[in-house]
């Protein structure tokens, strides 16, 4: 057992003169200004623009709608990764078909449409 004024050292209890002193910060210098995360970083690189050419005709997409247009392309062509990995984005994005509505002025007739929540 531990006097009084002893100090037992173990898990969340480091030794006394090991422990942060009163009125000093951990971490003194504190994150760097301009530092993104990771999140940050991936949303910057995807929407970067790349130059595509579509029949013979060249126009400026963001790199994540070009990703997805492979996507699409290789699912439908029947690649069975694509297709899976389609379904997981679909999934993760909650998309899913709009409602059938016969009076609907804007309804393509037998297109594939999605609708994004939230």
């Amino acid at each position: 057992m531990a006097r009084k004024g002893d100090y037992e050292v173990g898990y969340g209890r480091p030794p006394v003169h090991s422990r942060f002193q009163k009125g000093k910060s951990g971490n003194p210098r504190g994150r760097p200004k301009g530092s993104t995360n990771h999140l940050a970083l991936l949303r910057r690189v995807l929407d970067q623009k790349v130059t595509v050419t579509e029949n013979g005709k060249t126009r400026d997409i963001t790199k994540i709608e070009a990703a997805m247009t492979q996507l699409l392309n290789k699912a439908a062509q029947g690649d069975p990764r694509a297709f899976e990995t389609l379904l997981k984005v679909v999934a993760l994005l909650r998309l899913k078909p709009p409602d059938d509505d016969p009076d609907d002025p804007d309804d393509r007739g037998g297109s594939l449409t999605f609708v994004i929540e939230g």
